[in-house]
């Protein structure tokens, strides 16, 4: 099974779903949302302690950095990060009134009335609320990031590793099995029909958008570097391939750095910029959680506005810092906001994660491609004040 991958196993498990929600006996609906409840506490119980361990030692190892390079590369990280944002919410409110009319699912806080409730739950409360892991990891990281001592930081690292581990080892491989009791709990109480529509449409327009963003990155960095945007953009097909394989940003570093120095960067910048945009440019992620997001809630029946959703998509820059290269680490990250801003409860939250996964390598593909551009871009803001270099780089 694990060498399956994961977009396989989500699949595999969504179809599974399906055909044992057709045929299974209620008993065995129960046993499965029995898992899921145990599942969706435990989930619940890791939030914080994924907030802390993602965003804390992320922002105090950045705010070790320095220099003009450093300042440019973040900003034009998080200033993409939102811009596909909001493209994405603009996107989503204007096409799902179409695309996903007369489409909802009967509202899940009452479980009986839709779907089946386990046989018994146990509760995993959380050590913190989610908005209390939020101010203690800023807090943290902006701590470190002043603190000439390097020892909470080590800590925090070592920390982060521990809480990567539990994504990859424990939560990750028992996602399959939590989207497969969704799955068959859903279609046993009738409702798969819209889920499946909406997965249809919603991952064509997430794909449309990716390719439109990166049109656009690329064409704001062919303008600044006086190159055919569309040359740029071919030349990092490499790295958007091995993305969607590894859907792992951090493993195609060696791929979008050697692909990004031939688009005309200085060495000294991409050597510098890939591996920090490999953890803080999220663009493509950002865009299919606000989708995803959006058609969720629509699904739910609730009001979407743009008050609502713009400090969603603010946190989710900053939020997103730093996630883990396994597959799946953004939405990981962003549930916590979900919980919070946008009032998802567990099963929204199940739902989500599987709208997410099932394209996450298209995402981080994304996000990968779009490093060569930024990087491009911060390049020719950052060399601006020395001639010299660029003197010599031409010349080289």
């Amino acid at each position: 099974m694990k060498k399956l991958g994961l977009l396989p196993r989500i699949i595999l498990a969504i179809g599974l779903g399906i055909i044992i929600g057709l045929i299974s006996p209620e008993w065995l609906i129960k046993i499965l949302a029995t898992f899921n409840g145990l599942f969706g506490n435990f989930l619940g119980f890791a939030i914080p302690l994924i907030i802390i361990g993602f965003i804390a030692p992320g922002i105090g190892t950045m705010g070790r950095g320095a220099g003009k390079l450093l300042g440019v590369t973040t900003g034009l990280a998080y200033g993409s990060t939102i811009i596909a944002g909001l493209i994405a919410f603009f996107a989503a409110n204007t096409l799902y009134p179409t695309i996903l009319r007369n489409q909802s699912l009967t509202s899940f806080e009452n479980p009986e009335e839709a779907l089946l409730s386990g046989y018994f739950q146990v509760d995993m409360p959380p050590i913190m609320g989610v908005m209390t892991a939020l101010l203690l990891a800023f807090t943290l990281g902006l701590g470190m990031a002043a603190l000439k001592n390097n020892a909470l930081l080590h800590v925090m690292n070592d920390f982060r590793s521990i809480v990567e581990k539990l994504i990859e080892k424990v939560i990750i491989p028992l996602l399959p099995i939590h989207i497969f009791g969704i799955f068959s709990n859903m279609t046993y109480g009738g409702q798969v029909g819209d889920i499946m529509s909406v997965f249809a449409k919603v991952f064509v327009m997430i794909i449309a958008l990716h390719v439109l963003y990166l049109v656009l990155q690329y064409f704001v960095a062919g303008s600044v570097s006086k190159r055919n945007p569309f040359r740029l953009l071919k030349e990092m097909a490499p790295a958007y391939f091995t993305a969607l394989g590894t859907q792992s940003s951090a493993s195609t570093i060696p791929v979008t750095l050697i692909h990004t120095k031939k688009l005309g960067a200085r060495t000294k910048t991409a050597d510098f910029s890939v591996p920090l945009l490999a953890t803080i440019h999220l663009s493509g992620s950002t865009i299919t959680l606000v989708s995803c997001a959006i058609a969720v809630l629509m699904l739910q029946g609730q009001e979407i506005t743009f008050t609502g959703i713009l400090p969603f998509i603010f946190m989710l820059g900053v939020t997103m810092i730093a996630a883990p290269g396994v597959p799946g680490g953004a939405v990981m990250a962003a549930l916590g906001l979900l919980e919070t801003m946008l009032g998802f409860d567990s099963t929204m939250l199940s739902l989500m994660i599987a709208l997410y996964l099932a394209q996450d390598s298209f995402g981080t593909a994304c996000n990968v491609t779009g490093d060569g551009a930024l990087t491009v871009i911060a390049d020719k803001i950052s060399g601006q004040d020395d001639p010299s270099e660029q003197n010599a780089e031409i010349a080289s």
